[in-house]
């Protein structure tokens, strides 16, 4: 299984047969280099889609069918996208897609969803949302953009994921230390990768709070581009 950081929200997750593109905001993002966008986007399987907003969605259309892959994502963001002409797979909390091997399931999180990219005023794209994904023996939670909730409790309870990408830029989401409030009070994981920050100035820059907030748990700062494997587990 390898994860690679796509810069701000975005991951691309090789898993079983598939290869996951998680919120992938290539064109216009300060963390990518869009001229890397093709070894990115290859051999991708899926997208998947946390909400609607553009530091999200604003690239998987077109990503989707250059690629000629289907998006995933809550059923009213797939029926918006799907009468733009993509393919979609759209479908609710507590759903789960068997995508290529790899079960996704959609989880709750707290925030907002909107078309807010095509100019004028933004529409509303059904409910935020994160994503469970199991496949090789782990469980990756993907918190997309969420503050923390009390239904942290029964998720890490039910699903058990061992990785956890946490939004943790603050100001629109949940910050390092917060994060890290959520990780050790609701989560027993070996690893964490932050997201969802050094994109802008406003957002936290460092995730040494979040280090220092979770000791004997491996947090990894991602680099760009940069794939970090784990082995897979029995």
């Amino acid at each position: 299984m390898k994860i690679t950081w796509l810069g701000h929200s975005g991951f691309r997750i090789e898993v079983e047969n598939a290869v996951l593109l998680v919120d992938p905001w290539l064109k216009g993002n300060p963390m990518f280099p869009e001229a890397q966008t093709e070894a990115a986007t290859q051999g991708a399987t899926h997208i998947l889609l946390t909400h609607g907003h553009g530091d999200h969605a604003a690239n998987a259309l077109s990503i989707a069918r250059n690629a000629a892959i289907p998006i995933a994502c809550i059923h009213e963001l797939s029926e918006i996208l799907a009468g733009e002409g993509a393919t979609t797979l759209g479908f609710g909390k507590g759903g789960t897609l068997d995508l290529a091997g790899a079960a996704v399931t959609m989880v709750n999180a707290s925030h907002s969803s909107s078309i807010d990219f095509k100019g004028g005023a933004p529409s509303v794209a059904g409910s935020e949302a994160g994503f469970m994904i199991a496949g090789e023996g782990h469980v990756i939670y993907v918190s997309g953009d969420t503050d923390i909730m009390a239904d942290m409790d029964w998720m890490g309870d039910y699903h058990k994921p061992d990785i956890g990408i946490l939004c943790a830029g603050g100001h629109y989401t949940m910050d390092m230390k917060r994060a890290a409030y959520a990780a050790k009070r609701y989560f027993n994981f070996k690893t964490v990768i932050p997201c969802h920050y050094r994109t802008f100035p406003i957002l936290e820059q460092s995730a040494q709070a979040l280090m220092d907030g979770l000791p004997g748990v491996q947090v990894i700062e991602p680099q760009v581009m940069q794939a970090l494997p784990f082995a897979p587990l029995a």
